[in-house]
């Protein structure tokens, strides 16, 4: 019997085979999965992201009755300006004497020194004060990241909110123009949340992206940022704004390193933190030449992003609607690095023509790229979060949802929303 022909194919299987490893190891690109994700739970409203925005539309959209869940990637709340350590409560005025930023957005202010202050006082805004007196100190505050930490989630808790910690959305369910749930991974693995709207308060628009909707990134991107606390001989803890972002008043100023990161790059971000670290420990190394008593007593832990994507919403506001008017404005800002303007939110910076029931909150709104660091701060990310909170309650009761059904719970609430009602 000639065995050759059958050991020659033989050989030939077996080289197709190995061969065909190799290939996929060296060119493997994706693997398919096949994956069965169990439906766990059912809320009215899915707030995705526990930082500033976060917490104003969870806290929104239970108080308007409706079953609210806040999930958050960390165990902490309030994002960046408590993980982040940038616990700076930016201005909720004009710095010509007027507030311009009201209902959660200023309990919050007042929640986050509650058990005093960590540096920054304004008593002409937190008591009594006329408007020559405020003109001479913007209503700002600095605070402890720590206790706002944790008079947030007991006030969320205290309105019926749930929490899911360590729990981070990684996907969404779509039917047609509605999303019907997202889907999270944490310890316990995969899971389906289903809801009837949703907040995207994840500062990068998340789930407008999981969604396919389009979205904007921040064309300079971000400078690295090292902000940290130390305690020195003095017993004072104090706080070390090592990398300011690109602010006027530091323009032209060298950066800690020339290298700019996007922030949606999982492994880009990584590397980030790693050299704010080494930024942190050069400086610290060098502080204790002249204070060998000091030491850092707190470094952030999440990278220190201040713009990364926003959603490509149905308006953008722009740095020059300032005192402009919008019919269907949800709320005012000021903006944080000059004294005088003020601008009304329109309700169409935060939502998009593709998705019915998803809004926008916090540094993820629709804005112009001058516009951006502007909006990005705390009083912004409440304002717009308050307002999406409401979104999703109407949408959730109604299947729909206008700006007038936004403004009539805000005037119930006692939120003035246009410059006219403050006297501008």
């Amino acid at each position: 019997m000639n065995l050759k022909p059958f050991l020659q194919l033989t050989k030939m299987a077996f080289l197709l085979y190995h061969m065909k490893n190799i290939c996929w190891r060296v060119n493997m690109a994706y693997i398919k999965e096949a994956l069965e994700t169990k439906i766990t739970h059912s809320f009215d409203v899915v707030v995705a992201g526990g930082g500033i925005a976060g917490i104003a539309a969870a806290l929104s959209s239970a108080r308007e009755g409706k079953s609210t869940v806040l999930i958050e990637p960390s165990y902490i709340l309030g994002g960046l300006a408590t993980s982040g350590l940038v616990t700076i409560y930016l201005p909720l005025c004009d710095g010509e004497g007027h507030q311009v930023s009201f209902g959660i957005c200023e309990e919050l202010i007042r929640l986050s020194v509650k058990h005093g202050y960590e540096k920054e006082d304004a008593p002409e805004w937190f008591g009594e004060g006329t408007i020559e007196e405020r003109k001479k100190h913007r209503f700002r505050a600095q605070f402890n990241p720590h206790l706002f930490a944790l008079e947030a989630e007991r006030l969320l808790l205290e309105e019926g909110v749930t929490i899911f910690y360590g729990t981070k959305v990684c996907g969404v369910g779509i039917d047609s123009d509605v999303l019907n749930g997202v889907i999270t991974e944490n310890k316990s693995g995969r899971s389906f949340i289903e809801c009837k709207a949703a907040v995207d308060a994840t500062g990068d628009a998340d789930l407008f992206d999981y969604a396919g909707d389009k979205t904007v990134l921040y064309e300079k991107q971000n400078v690295l940022a090292a902000w940290y606390y130390y305690v020195g001989k003095d017993g004072i803890q104090t706080l070390n704004p090592l990398g300011y972002c690109e602010s006027p008043e530091h323009e032209g100023k060298p950066t800690l390193i020339k290298r700019r990161f996007t922030g949606i790059d999982g492994f880009d971000n990584s590397e980030m933190v790693q050299l704010a670290h080494q930024q942190m420990l050069n400086d610290i190394i060098k502080r204790r030449e002249e204070d060998s008593k000091l030491y850092p007593s707190n470094i952030p832990s999440i990278p220190q992003l201040r713009m990364t994507r926003m959603v490509d919403g149905e308006y953008k506001l722009d740095i020059e609607d300032k005192h402009k008017h919008f019919e269907s404005s949800v709320g005012m800002i000021s903006d944080w690095r000059y004294r005088g303007p003020v601008y009304e939110v329109p309700f169409e910076a935060l939502y998009t023509k593709k998705l019915k029931n998803v809004f926008a909150a916090g540094r993820c709104i629709s804005v112009t790229q001058k516009m951006w660091d502007a909006s990005r701060v705390i009083p912004p990310c409440a304002v717009t979060g308050e307002a999406a909170g409401i979104a999703c309650a109407v949408y959730a009761d109604k299947g729909e949802v206008s700006y007038k059904d936004i403004q009539k719970v805000l005037v119930e609430r006692k939120v003035p929303l246009f410059e006219k009602e403050i006297g501008l």
